[in-house]
């Protein structure tokens, strides 16, 4: 049997020095009284007074014109909390060559990798086993089609879930991840295409790099290893094709196949 793909001013008041009062002339000294009445001499009369200057009050600085005064934010009522900003839009594009393990594999290594489910076009077929690669490469176009007509960016590379396989051939669900917008009616598909999730949980991921036609090469390898470590699995395996599936005689086709321990 076939195994299954997959962030301020201060002032100082001078006054002046205040005007000195009129000048007084000391009274000329009295001759000693002579017998007999002796006329009396005026004083003679004051000496011209000389104003003194006074310095001027000093002059006050134009009053600065006031500013206007800009009303506090409006606090929200009791019990409210502020506004929360408003998010940022995300501006990066959906990544079409996104792979569901996220780093490239190693043909001669094993990863353990968690698998997180991704909306998906979902087109469900069978095969033999001699149309395979045909009948897979025909079901990414047809997905590819209506991503398109629907608006949906693609969001990774695509997938194929082999859910049964006998000596003649396969069933098969055919998945390309896309970006569906949150919320809002999903749109409707035709050619028998459904939106769907990719499978998620744990996994390992064991790397094909050959031509398509010896991927039953790599799936002996895979039998071998779980036997050897009594690893038990699920039945259906995941295929994800990282290289595009145009040619089976690529050398240097990469194909990611996730197997998912019971």
């Amino acid at each position: 049997m076939r195994y299954s793909r997959i962030c301020v001013l201060a002032l100082a008041a001078l006054l002046g020095t205040p005007a000195a009062g009129p000048a007084q002339t000391p009274p000329a000294a009295v001759p000693e009284a002579q017998p007999g009445p002796q006329p009396v001499q005026p004083a003679p009369p004051p000496g011209p007074v000389t104003p003194q200057p006074v310095a001027p009050a000093p002059s006050l600085p134009t009053p600065a014109e006031p500013q206007p005064v800009r009303p506090p934010p409006t606090l929200p009522p009791p019990g409210q909390s502020l506004p929360a900003p408003p998010a940022q839009q995300q501006t990066s594009a959906p990544d079409p060559n996104a792979t569901l393990a996220g780093k490239r594999g190693d043909a001669s290594d094993i990863d353990e990798v968690t698998l997180v489910a991704k909306p998906v076009l979902l087109l469900s077929g069978q095969a033999r086993w001699d149309e395979g690669f045909q009948r897979l490469s025909e079901s990414f176009e047809t997905l590819r089609a209506e991503a398109g007509k629907a608006g949906l960016p693609i969001a990774g590379r695509p997938l194929s879930l082999f859910v049964e396989t006998s000596d003649d051939g396969f069933r098969f669900d055919a998945m390309l991840p896309v970006a569906v917008p949150a919320g809002g009616q999903p749109p409707s598909f035709g050619a028998g295409v459904r939106l769907g999730e990719s499978p998620a949980g744990k996994a390992l991921r064991f790397l094909h790099v050959a031509p398509y036609d010896d991927i039953d090469s790599t799936y002996e390898t895979i039998a071998a290893y779980l036997d050897a470590k009594s690893i038990a699995v699920k039945d259906a395996f995941l295929e994800e094709y990282v290289s595009d599936l145009k040619d089976p005689g690529d050398p240097n086709l990469e194909i990611n196949v996730y197997v998912q321990p019971r």
